[in-house]
């Protein structure tokens, strides 16, 4: 199928992932027009939002064939686990155009932590040894758990929020804190628990966009899950970004790709799993090498924000090219600017947190790219509507040099309640 020269996108989304997605779709010489469905108030400056819950596959389609749209870029990854690509497949009057994300088969990667344990065990990819339990077996889970040496880490099997995951210093409170899971502590995510070993070493973030037989490396980020400086405190969605990392060298990315990469890839085709999308692998590198701690099926939240600024290249034309198994085709071209990321959030987040705030200074910022997330707009002012507010994101030469410009661009921002870290980076050095 030819592709038409002018894109009509409707992007799936309304967080700060969804804006830098927009912000780079609108740059596209491709584009003719862009929908984001719910959208924020930073992504009307790059199209036009739309009342619609991604979810709703129903009200999905009918804006698909009431504005022509040729494409459907999906964000977050509750439509995908859902089955929104396999909802456009089997329908004849949609079935044409093409959703970039996985099937609900390939969205288990990231649904099902058992599911995923066990993709990379059949596919021999490194990762930390595991078993998984549900309430029936909870006393074989407690002995197992005797086996291992602290730090414990508990995963919910399903979508938790990005808070399903415990890593917990004692046995006891690892055993309680089981229980807890098993009894709903995360709904029926939990009704099943991964229990694995601890990988200790340092984190990042590889993004990997694939037509399901070729793939491209995207750049490496390294985002900062904790809410205090230091990496303290409980885990949020993300406190800040880092791209590309410095312990991410050309050696230790090479063994990503023949031992993480190509067998992920290569694993989908053999389960005959159809994958048109993004692959996020959290990794530990371990003493210099690497482990996958989990999947997830979407790019991810803030590390969008420090990736696609780095791309150069035309993303819609990377979106064709994983659409239509051409991604062999497609040059990727990368700058060699750092970028960061900081996240300013709401007062008490990840906790109980107000909002309703008025943002103000947003005008007065230069020399940053300010990406929306939890923002809502009334008339022409703009209010905090969510625990991540904004996501500051600046590049530079160098860390020090990207993440100066964020703090800087920050100090010009004001709502009640206004947090951040002020360590983005800072390990790195």
């Amino acid at each position: 199928m030819k592709y038409p020269e002018s894109v009509n996108i409707l992007l799936l989304g309304s967080g700060g992932r969804e804006h830098a997605f927009a912000w780079k779709i609108a740059q596209s010489k491709r584009l003719a027009r862009l929908f984001i469905a719910p959208g924020n108030a930073g992504t009307v400056a790059c199209g036009t939002n739309v009342e619609i819950n991604p979810t709703n596959f129903a009200s999905v389609k009918q804006f698909v064939l009431s504005n022509n749209i040729n494409m459907v870029v999906v964000g977050p990854e509750d439509p995908l686990v859902k089955g929104i690509a396999d909802f456009f497949k089997e329908d004849h009057q949609i079935s044409n155009i093409p959703v970039i994300g996985p099937s609900s088969a390939g969205a288990r990667l990231e649904g099902s932590k058992e599911f995923a344990k066990q993709f990379m065990e059949r596919h021999d990819i490194p990762t930390a040894a595991y078993r998984s339990f549900t309430k029936k077996s909870i006393d074989e889970a407690y002995a197992f758990l005797e086996t291992l040496k602290a730090p414990y880490v508990l995963k919910a099997d399903g979508l938790a929020a990005g808070k399903g995951v415990l890593i917990i210093d004692s046995l006891d409170q690892a055993k309680k804190e089981l229980a807890s899971m098993f009894d709903g502590r995360f709904g029926r995510a939990s009704d099943t628990v991964v229990i694995e070993e601890f990988l200790s070493g340092i984190e990042c973030s590889v993004f990997v966009a694939t037509d399901g037989k070729n793939f491209k490396v995207l750049p490496v980020a390294k985002d900062y899950k904790r809410v205090g400086v230091g990496d303290t405190g409980p885990n949020t969605g993300g406190m800040g970004a880092v791209s590309p990392v410095p312990f991410a060298d050309e050696r230790f990315m090479e063994q990503v790709v023949e031992t993480i990469v190509k067998p992920t890839v290569a694993g989908l085709q053999a389960d005959k799993i159809d994958y048109k999308g993004f692959i996020f692998i959290g990794l530990m590198n371990v003493s210099g090498k690497p482990y996958v701690i989990e999947y997830n099926v979407r790019m991810g939240d803030p590390e969008t924000e420090v990736v696609l600024p780095r791309i150069e290249s035309d993303l819609i034309e990377l979106f064709q090219s994983m659409a239509y198994g051409k991604l062999d085709q497609y040059e990727l071209k990368i700058s060699p600017l750092t970028a960061t990321t900081v996240v300013c959030v709401s007062g008490g987040y990840p906790g109980d947190y107000p909002k309703g705030f008025e943002i103000t200074g947003l005008r007065n910022v230069t020399g940053s790219t300010v990406f929306h997330a939890g923002t809502a707009l009334k008339g022409n002012k703009v209010y905090t509507s969510g625990g991540r507010v904004l996501a500051v994101t600046s590049l530079g030469d160098s860390i020090t040099d990207a993440v100066a410009k964020s703090y800087a661009s920050i100090e010009k921002i004001d709502y009640e309640g206004k947090y951040f870290r002020q360590d983005i980076g800072q390990d790195l050095l």
